[in-house]
């Protein structure tokens, strides 16, 4: 016997905080029944649905995707614009694992692990991302020394990032960089270099928890391979200690 919600996640349907948003919303039945504790547990062999639909179990995939500037990290979008799952043919149900801005581009993971989902996303597991980031500007040595402290952005200071300096381009004035963080929330890095008076131009992310992007090119994917999702779950468990 296992949590509904649990099982729900680990059908691929959706995240378990999400499952248990549904519970309590009173979508979810097990054998006929409603169901609306979050403590209930069922056997995944029952006749479990959610919103009517059943819940089946499904092989558990995590798509790598290089995701092009000018695509929606989400499942859908109510303007028409082209979404990261429109580039993927998978005969399963995929979600974005967190987001890249629109006008951002590269390493995006997409899976229908509830559980995988929820735990590269949280915050606790201070998952490392890791992004090339071109600024307008010749940047100072200071300047990458009070991004790698903190800096101000909207109204907290930001986790410690490690930035290491590539080239100065002279001729074009901009910079290029490498920048890891641990926090990633919405436009994150593009805030950081505007604090100390910096426009990102260009910012595109290369590996996050352990997981490269490789040569995949604009718009291409793949499935990772059994040793990276074995790598991948390896991260999240060291992690959580």
């Amino acid at each position: 016997m296992e949590r509904l919600q649990k099982i729900i996640a680990g059908s691929g349907i959706c995240s378990r905080r999400r499952a248990e948003e549904l519970i309590l919303e009173g979508k979810v039945a097990v054998n006929g029944r409603i169901i609306t504790e979050l403590g209930f547990k069922a056997d995944p062999e029952d006749e479990i649905t959610v919103e009517g639909r059943p819940v089946r179990k499904e092989e558990k995939v995590v798509y790598l995707l290089n995701k092009p500037k000018n695509v929606i990290s989400s499942v859908s979008d109510d303007k028409g614009r082209k979404t990261v799952v429109d580039l993927i043919d998978s005969p399963y149900r995929i979600f974005p694992i967190g987001r890249l801005d629109f006008d951002s581009s590269g390493l995006l993971l997409l899976s229908n692990d509830g559980e995988l989902m929820q735990k590269i996303i949280h915050p606790k597991y201070e998952v490392e991302k890791t992004y090339e980031v071109t600024i307008d500007g010749l940047i100072r040595q200071d300047e990458i020394e009070q991004l790698c402290k903190g800096v101000i952005v909207d109204d907290y200071i930001t986790s410690p990032a490690q930035v290491k300096l590539i080239r100065k381009n002279e001729n074009r004035y901009t910079s290029f960089l490498e920048v890891t963080i641990h926090e990633g929330k919405n436009r994150e890095i593009r805030k950081m270099f505007e604090s100390i008076g910096y426009t990102v131009i260009k910012l595109h992310r290369i590996s996050e928890a352990g997981i490269e992007l490789g040569n995949l090119k604009s718009g291409e994917y793949r499935l990772l391979k059994p040793y990276e999702i074995k790598k991948l779950k390896q991260y999240l468990n060291n992690a959580d200690r």
